[in-house]
């Protein structure tokens, strides 16, 4: 048995977007985020795939309760008879009672959206709900993962420090990198400021903690591993300042956020030039497109909040 985690593809939206990673010794496994609810099947396929019984899955941590990372959590405690849902503190309420999540979900995705992409929401029972404070350690039949708080994309998010592979899984706190950027430079990597809680100084702050321990590799769930993280963490710190530039230019003007979103478009364009990718104007488009307009949802957020802090 490999102590090596197995990516798993959820099919949330297309290939290649969303992980979820499965995590086994001494015939015990656990499961890091898990999709939508529409992708609960894939997981359960995956686990077949990898020869894995339900009984054997005891944990399934969610990094953060966005439900491109938890949405599957209640369909899939129901069908892993042993497994209990580790989640931070702030998150826990959500998972035992998702009412808000699913209302928020049908508000910002419409009916249409929320049935295709999100159907299948279920509640998780809150005696199979374990609260992972900062610190907290999950036991796999002796594996230590340790959960780590990692502010910034959300006041919810933990990260999950796996020893035995010297290895982050850090859900949305180190950025989004997708495989279709990869070349002889690289990995490319872009922060994700999507609503509601973006706080920069929180990112770079958690971006800092996650390399202090000198990783081998960080595992992200958009989408897969990187390794080269020093380099990594930086490029991170310095698209976190330039998003809050454009962020902060845009602010004031009827148009700000196609303002925001044209920027961020630029600047994904430029820096995806500097890396080498072919074809950059259309290949963020292609690729990033929704995660730009995302982010600069998120920055609007994240700007009226410093705005309402200001007036008091």
């Amino acid at each position: 048995m490999s102590h090596q985690p197995i990516i798993i593809d959820t099919g949330y939206l297309r290939p290649g977007l969303c992980a979820a990673y499965l995590l086994q010794e001494n015939r015990r496994a656990a499961l890091i985020d898990c999709g939508t609810a529409t992708c609960a099947g894939r997981v359960l396929a995956a686990l077949e795939a990898a020869g894995v019984a339900r009984e054997a899955v005891d944990w399934l941590l969610v990094t953060h309760v966005h439900l491109d990372h938890a949405g599957a959590a209640g369909p899939l405690i129901r069908a892993l008879p042993n497994a209990r849902l580790v989640v931070h503190p702030r998150g826990a309420p959500h998972m035992i009672d998702p009412t808000r999540l699913i209302a928020g979900a049908r508000a910002v995705y419409g009916e249409a959206m929320f049935e295709r992409d999100h159907a299948g929401m279920l509640p998780v029972p809150s005696e199979r709900v374990v609260v992972a404070g900062d610190g907290h350690v999950v036991d796999l039949a002796g594996r230590e993962l340790l959960c780590v708080d990692t502010p910034g994309h959300a006041r919810h998010h933990y990260s999950v420090w796996d020893a035995r592979t010297r290895s982050w899984f850090a859900g949305d706190a180190f950025g989004l990198s997708y495989r279709e950027f990869d070349n002889d430079n690289g990995a490319f990597i872009v922060p994700t400021t999507s609503p509601v809680q973006f706080d920069p100084d929180e990112m770079k702050d958690s971006v800092r903690k996650l390399v202090a321990r000198d990783p081998a590799a960080i595992h992200v769930a958009h989408y897969g591993a990187v390794t080269e993280c020093a380099r990594l963490a930086d490029d991170m710190r310095v698209m976190v300042d330039a998003m809050v530039s454009i962020a902060q230019a845009a602010d004031g003007h009827e148009d700000r956020h196609a303002r925001m979103v044209t920027g961020l478009t630029d600047l994904c364009v430029e820096r995806a030039r500097t890396h080498g990718v072919a074809d950059a104007q259309a290949r963020v488009a292609e690729v990033l497109g929704n995660d730009i307009e995302i982010n600069a949802q998120g920055l609007g957020v994240w700007l009226d909040r410093l705005a309402k802090t200001r007036a008091g």
